[in-house]
């Protein structure tokens, strides 16, 4: 049994830390609003009143945040992580942010004789629910083979991608993926249904044919009816979007599909689709083909 701190309960940090406490380890909590995490604390969880207290009660900090501003708000200042860091302590930030930011902390947190490793994951709430998450690590490789077991708690598949930063960018490289395929994926849809397939159909095929990747074949019924709760929302997946685009801009990489679907993201968040699930792109690209979505 660790003794582990959680920051970030959000839709995939609350899972995460469950998933932690059902392992048997002892885990403290933080979220930047407390109602959240209530079901944790009720499982069993500790609650902290600052990312400082957590990270000087604990040996191992996880923090799962929305973007690289979000995790420069928790880790820095008079109560952030890097202020209750001290020698031999781990900072496992499974966050998507800029692979820059994410250096720039290393390099603080190696200043009060910690270390820290990038795990951002691949999968969704179902993947993670049915222990098909994936994660990918970056860092030296004596940290990852400390933390690799509390990952494996997490999820089986545990990829040590290289140094600090890379599996950041690994994980946007990935979400680029995503978005492109839900584009498409809704294209094939509505061409379908426009040529006289009913819409259940159309699905039904696509999502058992060559094209139904892993994310195909959760995600794409979406178009049938969007769930309660966004998996993953049209601003969370623009911010991986433009770090996608600021990459390939830095290392010349041409990214002409993410470019599109950057722009069908812009304007479905600027038809009201903000806080959708990003497949609400195929509500967006229905009402441009008279279709009812």
């Amino acid at each position: 049994m660790a003794n582990l701190g959680y920051i970030g309960l959000g839709v995939m940090g609350s899972r995460m830390a469950d998933r932690l406490l059902s392992k048997g380890h002892s885990v403290t909590g933080y979220n930047r609003t407390r109602s959240k995490a209530q079901w944790l604390i009720d499982r069993g969880m500790t609650w902290a009143d600052t990312p400082r207290a957590l990270a000087e009660a604990v040996d191992v900090v996880f923090v799962m945040v929305t973007n690289s501003a979000a995790l420069e708000a928790v880790a820095l200042g008079p109560d952030g992580i890097l202020a209750g860091m001290g020698p031999g302590k781990i900072l496992i930030d499974m966050s998507t942010v800029s692979p820059e930011v994410s250096r720039s902390i290393v390099a603080r947190v190696r200043e009060r004789g910690g270390d820290m490793v990038d795990a951002p994951v691949s999968g969704s709430v179902i993947t993670l629910e049915q222990g098909k998450l994936s994660v990918m690590v970056g860092g030296e490789r004596a940290t990852f083979d400390r933390v690799k077991p509390l990952l494996e708690d997490i999820g089986p598949k545990v990829t040590h991608v290289g140094g600090n930063g890379l599996a950041v960018s690994m994980k946007i490289a990935v979400n680029l993926s995503l978005a492109v395929q839900m584009l498409a994926f809704s294209e094939g849809v509505l061409l379908a249904e426009k040529s006289g397939i009913a819409r259940e159909t159309a699905v039904d095929v696509l999502t058992h044919s060559v094209v139904a990747s892993p994310m195909v074949q959760y995600r794409g019924p979406f178009v049938l009816g969007l769930p309660d709760e966004a998996w993953f929302d049209m601003n969370m997946m623009q911010k991986d979007m433009t770090l996608a685009l600021e990459m390939g801009r830095r290392l010349s990489v041409p990214l002409p599909t993410t470019a599109v679907t950057n722009e069908f993201l812009t304007a479905a968040r600027g038809s009201g689709l903000a806080e959708k699930d990003f497949a609400a792109m195929f509500h967006l690209l229905a009402r441009l083909s008279g279709v009812s979505a």
